[in-house]
């Protein structure tokens, strides 16, 4: 059965995030002087003390010492986060899924017994995923209806040496999290095998240098990673199935629609704003928020708000309960494309609609909602956008179905 009734523990947690939001990250993420200046640099001892309350290790199954949080919770929590601050939201979901999926599913015992203690015992042991590379987007919108090979834009090789090491070379961009991962998931191309790879690389090893983004078009800290005979063990290689797995990471509009919830805090954010300005603003005698036409423009928002956590918790409860597509109880689409597309444009749209209550005060950049419209265009832009995602949602519908690597590899022999 359908159901979004939350669990006690479930509102425990949301209601402590929120209080946390409330207390210590707002204050930071909203004062004067610091959005006046654009200034974006994280707080690390906010996101210290969110580890310290297991947000860092959200996803984490209990047995590898996390919370084991399932993805509805995680997209709650992501949502807390966001309506506080969207940069630090997107540094902790991005290391919270990561551990999951490095920790819980793609790597074995002995890999787990190198790097998970270090991972737990840290508060700043944060993950990233470094899969992106320059001027190598396989972007649907040229590609539509078309196969597209996932070899053609792995640029960086991975070379087995004498020794037994992995050497590798290339440069990955745009990676969330690079400035303060403490360790690299990267896809590699190792010459002659038909698959792409992934390594485990530690900041700290040889050869690899990060270039952190002064000013990036994404939320969180991100940066270039370059790396020039970076070497590693030979057991950091992940198994044959770990670029599929993490693939969805570094592509909003596949998987968890963590980054869905991230847009809806924004969007929150800017609304409660923007009703508690409308009930202390007086004109014409009046609260703002009696006048027909704020109020018409702020129920609006509230429609957006709503519907929007609707597309997303009912993609992240079905990604919860695969069985209820397979029943035919949801129907066999991906919801998660189907939330980023409505989430990111709607909540473009909130944002610029909670800014318009506020009047010319809406754009000064001393104030939030400046800082929340900016957020919201992120959402609604990074990544390969809603363009492509509306036309690999339209494949799904026409019931296209890319083939995968091996078939093609085979159809040109």
């Amino acid at each position: 059965m359908y159901n979004l009734h939350l669990s006690a523990e479930q509102l425990e947690i949301r209601d402590t995030v929120r209080d946390f939001v409330t207390r210590e990250i707002k204050p930071v993420a909203l004062k004067a002087e610091r959005l006046d200046v654009c200034d974006r640099r994280l707080p690390m001892q906010l996101l210290d003390q969110a580890s310290q309350m297991g947000l860092r290790t959200l996803a984490l199954s209990e047995d590898r010492g996390g919370a084991g949080s399932d993805h509805l919770t995680c997209c709650i929590v992501t949502e807390e986060l966001a309506a506080g601050d969207a940069d630090i939201a997107a540094t902790l979901m991005t290391t919270s899924w990561l551990g999951h999926l490095l920790f819980d599913r793609a790597m074995t015992d002995a890999q787990r017994e190198r790097f998970l203690p270090k991972f737990a015992a840290d508060d700043r042991f944060h993950l990233a995923f470094a899969g992106h590379e320059v001027e190598t987007d396989t972007r649907l919108g040229v590609n539509y209806h078309r196969p597209v090979t996932t070899e053609a834009v792995v640029k960086t090789t991975a070379v087995k040496a004498a020794n037994g090491e992995w050497v590798i070379n290339g440069v990955k961009d745009y990676v969330v999290n690079a400035p303060i991962a403490a360790l690299f998931a990267v896809l590699v191309k190792v010459p002659g095998q038909s698959s792409v790879k992934v390594l485990l690389v530690p900041a700290d090893a040889p050869g690899l240098s990060v270039s952190a983004h002064e000013k990036p078009w994404q939320h969180g800290s991100s940066g270039d990673v370059t790396f020039k005979d970076c070497r590693v063990p030979a057991g950091n290689l992940l198994g044959d199935e770990a670029a599929e797995l993490l693939a969805g990471v570094d592509a909003p509009g596949e998987g968890v629609p963590l980054f869905q919830a991230l847009a809806l805090g924004v969007g929150r954010a800017a609304y409660d704003a923007a009703v508690d300005y409308a009930h202390l603003r007086v004109q014409g005698g009046r609260p703002l928020i009696e006048h027909q036409a704020i109020g018409t423009k702020l129920a609006e928002v509230a429609i957006k708000l709503e519907v929007a956590r609707a597309t997303i918790w009912q993609a992240a409860w079905a990604s919860d309960h695969p069985a209820a597509v397979a029943d035919r109880s949801l129907p066999d689409l991906p919801l998660q494309m189907i939330a980023q597309i409505f989430t990111s444009e709607m909540m473009a749209k909130a944002t610029k609609d909670a800014a318009e209550i506020f009047g010319a005060m809406g754009v000064m950049r001393d104030m939030p909602l400046q800082k929340y419209i900016h957020d919201a265009r992120v959402c609604q832009h990074s990544g390969n956008g809603n363009s492509d995602a509306k036309l690999r949602l339209a494949e799904v519908i026409a019931g296209y179905r890319r083939p995968t690597n091996e078939a093609m590899a085979i159809a040109g022999e």
